[in-house]
């Protein structure tokens, strides 16, 4: 069936609502439609937003439109009426639990807060709410919180809330173009050698027969392979602990030059030094070991982060010490 421009949308079937007309707001200007659809229609699948995009069932004013069109304030949408099945609609009404978060920084523009490990930072993939999700929910006056960047789930330390489209845009354009300062601490097997200071491999991201997300190092001439580059500085070693089974370990500054998925774990798991705890690409047996001794996490932790503010242009620099439990693990009493 031919769409034409400017027909009439089709109408809802029965027993479906009606469609409803929202006005952009300043905090939505600039947005991408499929992003500005995905917030105001809770629940309802990215493929069938795309559907109803693709279909002419979503106008700004009264236009068809597509996915990448940017909405400006006073712009009128029509959402049409969707139907959902019933446990995504009983999850969209069932709120996180509110939450607040240690808090480095936070004024009018933005929140940078240390995020504790096995916590993700949005809901998805088998996890109901992560910290923006209960973020909203301790801050019902706030209009609008975004993240501006992702932490796994499994790592702890500093992540960044925009409070301003203006904020998020001008934060997220920074760590596109590498403007931004990380620096993580991670533990690892072995002594580190001192001269190896660059990890310049490609990262290729694949899914197994499960469906899990994985990531591997490739060669250069991988069409799929994406250039990753690490740094590396050791800030110290831990002495074996033979009467628990423990090997020497290296605590070490790991900054990104690029933001990979998992690429820290990878480029260090690599060399033949796996982060310690990392149940994807560290050590399993040595892994089971600290589990006895309380270990009960993945020691990576986002220490450093740097950025220009987004309103004045201030160099800002975060540090996020390291949690109890590993601070306690690489300084015992």
């Amino acid at each position: 069936m031919k769409h034409i421009i400017g027909a009439k949308p089709p109408t809802a079937p029965a027993g479906l609502p009606a469609a409803r007309l929202v006005e952009v707001d300043a905090d939505s200007a600039g947005q991408r439609l499929d992003n500005f659809l995905i917030r105001h229609l809770k629940g309802v699948p990215k493929t069938h937003v795309y559907r109803i995009i693709r279909s002419g069932e979503v106008r700004i004013n009264k236009g068809r439109v597509s996915a990448d069109t940017r909405v400006e304030v006073g712009d009128v949408v029509r959402l049409p009426p969707v139907r959902i099945s019933d446990k995504v609609a009983e999850k969209a009404e069932r709120p996180a639990p509110a939450r607040e978060f240690p808090i480095l920084l936070e004024d009018e523009h933005l929140i940078a807060l240390d995020k504790p490990a096995g916590v993700a930072v949005h809901g998805g993939s088998g996890v109901s709410f992560g910290v923006i999700e209960q973020l909203r929910q301790a801050r019902p006056a706030s209009k609008f919180l975004e993240l501006v960047h992702r932490l796994d789930r499994e790592t702890s330390g500093i992540l960044l809330v925009a409070k301003k489209r203006s904020a998020l845009t001008h934060l997220q354009d920074q760590f596109r173009e590498r403007e931004t300062g990380k620096t993580y601490l991670a533990l690892v097997t072995g002594i580190w050698p001192a001269n190896k200071k660059v990890i310049d491999l490609p990262l290729h991201k694949y899914l197994q027969a499960d469906g899990e997300r994985r990531v591997r190092v490739t060669t250069a001439d991988d069409p799929d392979g994406m250039r990753s580059i690490t740094l590396v500085k050791v800030r110290s070693t831990v002495p074996a602990r033979p009467a628990q089974g423990l090997p020497a370990m290296s605590l070490l500054e790991v900054t990104i030059k690029t933001g990979r998925t998992h690429q820290i774990r990878v480029h260090l798991a690599s060399q033949g030094h796996a982060i310690v705890g990392d149940d994807k690409y560290g050590d399993f047996d040595l892994n089971k070991r600290l589990q006895k001794l309380s270990m009960k996490r993945m020691f990576l932790h986002a220490w450093r982060l740097q950025f220009n503010h987004p309103a004045s242009g201030e160099r800002v620099q975060l540090i996020a010490e390291l949690p109890p439990e590993l601070a306690d693990f690489v300084s015992p009493a």
